[in-house]
């Protein structure tokens, strides 16, 4: 489970984390216009022209996919103006991929929704890079994890800016959802011949490319070969002013994550020999480095990689004409009681020598901050105490609270070189947006994420009463969505708020009795209920004892009794609204996950990975069923309006159903690959609900399927377009709408999807 950012919980880590294009008015379907992506390639090798895919067994209904509006939601870790083409912009985001903004809707647009099961490690963005000649060429560097589990990275490259996709499979992994997520950029263009392209690794020193990115080469004569504080290569940066058009930039500069040496490295003839540049800061990590257009290289340190646990930092200017330093800090860390915290985001006006901006990162005490000078930092002004902030958009960032802060982990940060008053700042949540940083007074800031969505989704739930959807969430707790074309106007779900929902459950006889559990700061309950079908909520007035919170928690048919498997506790139930509870015999702490029989309230089902058990005293004890669950049982789940009728998938293994409570399972058909599973409203002229699915077909291409005659047959409601980096950490139909399905990706939001028109 992931474990995102937030306000609430300063140090929350994110490691480990849940393993976020939208078109036009929020559309997401099938176009010309939509990104795409060739078929895959050997190690560092162009890709050649593609084939196209093998037609799926599965026959295929078209749908039209849209985001339910959160808006944000998670770590956007930087942001970057093109320099040549007025209003075209990036983000990239730590497990949600790339973005790019699109003028004319004011939206941006997702770049990374081909990316399906088998590269779900692709939708972790390590970098961004443009072509400065050529606003049509794009460059992504993609890998989420660099553990031995997690593939190598890939270099996308795009001539149509990001519509269609070539690949590049490299020999080193990326992290874009590890430390140092916000430094960079590592994958840069070279300005003078943009056929050539470098990209700093982790573990792996640096790689150039001189073909467009299609093949690649380590760079052997760099110093820095191996692992740095697995960050590695921060960023490059061209000299433009050395060399001339056609010819490669002979000035580069190099930043590296390590303390333990040098940070700032320098080539003069092109990256044929490299030193350490003489004079620079010791004992801090670089994080940005930009150039303006007088050769003053501007760099931010921080005691830490980041987002976390930086506790010092500063800003230095090294004039490359003199190769004079100049200590330029805003505001020292750690001096005459001041707190401790780094500095980590940083904008250069291109056009205008002297103008620079730069963030704070973890002033966890004071709130974070960006600093604005315009004499080469002589001078600064802190924008922070005269901002005035406009957060309709997204309520939900107020947590709680009279108003919305300027945020946290402010890594990201751009400043538009065609209105100097402009700039963007990505923090752990969502971009901020301003048109007057260059005035002297109060700056006017706005959420500009419209478009971008990047959830990681634990649960979903459709009731038949109130609200389409409850949506369980990590790090930003749910939400009660009335209308999917917007963030909620009551914010998230609240009394009390959780860090991260891990699960929710309504009563199939009384829908608007709902519970949910999940994580909370400051002693708060870690769980809740509603008798208003989540309008409004109260804290369970007492824990099971020795619970941690979080884990599963099902709610009986007729909605008396609450059944809870949480962390660190056994599973209890109780039947008083949470007030009081009392231990289920029969089952372990840790082990398994609880849910209810959708017509008889005394029934419920705990599953572990081998294991079914079935309680038929309304929670108070469990026995192991009859019948044993399939191997490899991913989920368990019971159809509405059927007393005693399972489901579970079994990944490769597929889908087996039980119409017995679990007494025996039997295979249903030639079904995909299965991981979750749910149900919506019957199909007309049936009786029983419609299935929806989400797994793979039999050629490996990530799905989600829907069955309207009990799991005979299937057919795939989503094409290779529309893949979401693929988890499938949910899905559940309508139970009020025949064909809607909603899913939750780990990244890219909560889905919904409907039958195309006509279809």
């Amino acid at each position: 489970m992931t474990t995102r950012n937030n306000p609430l919980l300063a140090s929350c880590p994110r490691a480990g984390a849940l393993v976020s294009v939208m078109l036009l008015g929020g559309l997401v379907s099938s176009c010309a216009a939509e990104p795409r992506v060739t078929a895959p390639v050997k190690v560092m090798a162009a890709s050649p022209t593609p084939a196209p895919l093998p037609q799926a067994a599965i026959p295929s209904q078209p749908y039209q996919w849209r985001n339910v509006a959160i808006i944000a939601g998670g770590f956007v870790d930087a942001l970057l103006f093109h320099p040549m083409q007025e209003g075209l912009a990036y983000a990239r985001t730590d497990i949600g991929g790339a973005y790019r903004w699109d003028k004319a809707s004011a939206r941006w647009v997702p770049l990374n929704d081909w990316a399906g099961g088998k590269d779900g490690n692709l939708l972790g963005c390590e970098s961004i890079g443009m072509d400065p000649t050529d606003p049509k060429r794009l460059y992504l560097a993609l890998g989420t994890y660099t553990q031995g589990w997690a593939g190598n990275g890939a270099i996308m490259r795009s001539s149509d800016g990001g519509r269609t996709w070539r690949r590049t499979d490299m020999a080193f992994k990326m992290g874009g959802n590890e430390d140092g997520r916000s430094a960079g950029e590592r994958l840069m263009v070279d300005s003078h011949k943009n056929g050539v392209l470098y990209m700093g690794s982790r573990n792996d020193g640096l790689w150039k490319s001189a073909d467009y990115g299609a093949t690649w080469a380590k760079v052997e004569s760099f110093p820095v070969t191996g692992r740095t504080n697995g960050v590695g290569v921060v960023f490059v940066v061209f000299d433009r002013a050395s060399g001339a058009a056609g010819a490669p930039t002979p000035t580069i500069y190099v930043g590296v994550s390590q303390k333990n040496g040098p940070g700032l490295y320098r080539s003069a003839d092109a990256g044929a020999t490299w030193t350490a540049v003489a004079g620079q800061p010791q004992g801090l990590l670089p994080h940005h480095g930009e150039m303006d257009a007088q050769g003053a290289l501007y760099l931010t340190y921080s005691s830490a990689p980041g987002p976390n646990d930086v506790g010092d930092g500063a800003v230095w200017k090294l004039d490359t004409k003199t190769n004079a330093w100049t200590d330029i800090t805003p505001q020292k860390p750690n001096t005459g009681g001041a707190p401790g915290f780094g500095y980590a985001g940083l904008a250069v006006d291109a056009r205008h020598p002297g103008v620079a901006l730069v963030s704070t990162m973890d002033h966890w005490s004071g709130g974070d901050t960006l600093f604005r000078t315009t004499d080469g930092g002589a001078h600064w002004t802190d924008l922070g105490p005269k901002t005035k902030r406009d957060w309709s958009l997204t309520p939900y960032l107020t947590w709680g609270k009279p108003s919305a802060s300027l945020g946290w982990w402010i890594g990201a940060l751009a400043l538009d070189p065609f209105h100097p008053g402009h700039v963007m700042y990505g923090t752990g949540a969502t971009i901020w947006g301003s048109d007057d940083t260059d005035n002297s007074g109060v700056t006017h800031w706005s959420v500009r994420a419209a478009g971008l969505e990047e959830t990681a989704v634990n649960d979903l739930v459709s009731p038949p009463v109130g609200a389409h959807l409850l949506s369980a969430l990590g790090d930003i707790g749910g939400f009660r969505h009335d209308d999917f074309a917007v963030s909620p106007r009551s914010g998230m779900m609240s009394n009390p708020i959780f860090t991260t929902t891990s699960s929710i459950d309504y009563a199939a006889s009384a829908p608007n009795i709902v519970a949910r559990v999940g994580r909370v700061d400051g002693g708060a309950k870690r769980g809740a209920y509603s008798t208003d079908a989540g309008a409004t909520w109260t804290p369970f007035a007492s824990e099971p004892a020795g619970t941690r919170g979080s884990g599963s928690v099902a709610v009986s048919a007729d909605g008396k009794t609450f059944v809870w498997a949480s962390e660190g506790a056994a599973p209890a139930y109780s039947q008083d609204l949470g007030a009081t509870w009392k231990t289920s015999a029969g089952l372990a702490a840790d082990k398994v996950k609880v849910i209810a029989d959708r017509v008889d309230s005394d029934t419920f089902y705990a599953m572990d990975d081998a294991h079914l058990f079935v309680s038929t005293d309304g929670g108070a004890s469990f026995a192991p069923s009859a019948g044993s669950p399939p191997q490899g049982a991913a989920q368990l789940r019971a159809a509405p309006g059927r007393k005693g009728d399972l489901w579970v998938t079994a990944g490769n293994s597929g889908v087996y159903h039980s119409t017995d409570g679990g007494a025996g399972f039997a295979p249903v058909g030639r079904v995909p690959n299965a991981q979750k599973i749910g149900f919506g409203k019957a199909a007309p002229g049936r009786d029983y609900p419609a299935i929806y699915l989400t797994g793979e077909t039999q050629e490996g291409a990530s799905g989600v399927f829907r069955s309207d005659d009990a799991g005979k047959t299937w057919v795939r409601i989503n094409d290779d377009a529309h893949q979401y980096g693929f988890s499938g950490q949910s899905v559940t139909g309508d139970p009020r709408v025949y064909g809607r399905v909603y899913m939750g990706s780990n990244g890219r939001g909560a889905l919904y999807a409907d039958p195309a028109p006509g279809k």
